[in-house]
């Protein structure tokens, strides 16, 4: 009533692992003559990362715009009392990073980590989920939010803004 000695369903799972790891080997063994024959560029990248564009081009939301003009972009060096690391990327800063200090709740973290984030369409923080615009600041965030929509250009008199809603 023990174990069987001859197990003979493992043979195709195994049977497919070594075909497997012999095809792995293969593709290895051609991508470094490849290279180093110097026909590196015609093989396919081993992971294909989409392609990020640069932190300085156009965020994908005007949210994300006006919010980036509310929180200033500081020197690390400049701080008084800063945190070791980086709560998003969970790196150290160092005195020349640039890094956004967060109104409401004060934290902080590189200006490159906060503007993917914000990239994202979330407007609260990464570590506390408080929101990025302080209370007496969100009802002009808003009306400049859906100037920049376009939807008071579209439906003219009607819009909240002009009829004050």
């Amino acid at each position: 009533m023990g174990f069987p000695v001859g197990y003979t369903e493992l043979l195709l799972p195994k049977l497919l692992l070594h075909t497997l790891s012999i095809l792995g080997f293969i593709r290895k063994l051609i991508s470094f003559l490849f290279r180093s024959l110097g026909l590196g560029d015609f093989l396919e990248p081993d992971i294909a990362w989409p392609v990020r564009p640069d932190c300085s081009s156009e965020p994908h939301s005007a949210s994300a715009v006006l919010i980036r003009e509310l929180l200033p972009v500081v020197k690390f060096s400049d701080l008084v009392d800063p945190p070791e690391s980086c709560a998003v990327c969970l790196y150290e800063f160092d005195g020349g990073d640039e890094i956004r200090r967060l109104t409401n709740c004060r934290h902080i973290f590189h200006r490159s980590c906060l503007d993917r984030w914000m990239d994202h369409d979330q407007r609260t923080c990464p570590l506390c989920r408080t929101q990025f615009i302080p209370d007496d600041l969100q009802d002009a965030f808003n009306e400049r939010l859906w100037a920049a929509s376009g939807i008071s250009d579209y439906y003219g008199e009607y819009s909240p803004i002009t009829t004050g809603l």
